[in-house]
């Protein structure tokens, strides 16, 4: 059996320890991962996946936004500290990509096709999943680390002031990518009996 795509999916870990020693420029990977989201299937063919590029103070400015959104979530001095310290670490990156889910698309569809109407917000979260786990693998296949965030929603406001988002698209993740400056932590496994079931 082939297994290049199995192996490429063991590349794809979430590595914290970011940096900004990218050999590849910001235009080639935008071109590289726009294709790998639109090969990306969805239901009905929807393209419910909407992505924002962040780069240098672009970049810098989102994680300033969630850093001073958090100041008044954490409970204590000390906690905020710790808080700052990870967001710190994702600022170290060489870029974030934001996803969103445009709700028109996904209202008109409901409208069109009311037998299915209950179905596709939950078919746009599987678009979104596909979406972001392709755009790792490729980015893990090139070298470069990544690891996903979900300060949606407390953030949701302040990004859409910040840069010009439309208000029909939802965020629903963040993420930073950049060199790997630090290994992943093991990965544990369930066992398969527990996880899987095959019938013959």
């Amino acid at each position: 059996m082939n297994q290049d795509l199995l192996n490429l999916l063991k590349q794809r870990r979430s590595i914290y320890a970011l940096g900004k020693d990218v050999k590849q420029n910001p235009d080639d990977l935008v071109d590289l991962i726009e294709a790998v989201i639109q090969e990306t299937p969805t239901a009905f063919n929807s393209q419910t996946t909407r992505a924002v590029f962040l780069f240098g103070e672009q970049h810098d400015k989102l994680w300033d936004i969630v850093v001073k959104r958090l100041e008044s979530e954490v409970p204590t001095e000390q906690a905020y500290e710790a808080t700052k310290q990870k967001i710190a670490s994702f600022k170290a990156a060489y870029g974030t990509i934001m996803y969103f889910t445009d709700t028109d698309v996904v209202k008109q569809l409901e409208n069109d096709f009311p037998l299915y109407a209950a179905n596709f917000a939950t078919w746009a979260e599987q678009a979104q999943g596909s979406a972001q786990l392709n755009t790792w693998v490729t980015l893990a296949n090139n070298g470069i680390g990544a690891n996903l965030q979900h300060y949606n929603p407390i953030i949701d406001d302040l990004v859409r002031e910040a840069f010009d988002i439309p208000t029909n698209w939802n965020l629903r993740a963040q993420m930073p990518f950049g060199s790997i400056e630090g290994s992943a932590k093991d990965k544990d496994y369930m066992d398969r009996k527990d996880q899987f079931k095959v019938l013959k």
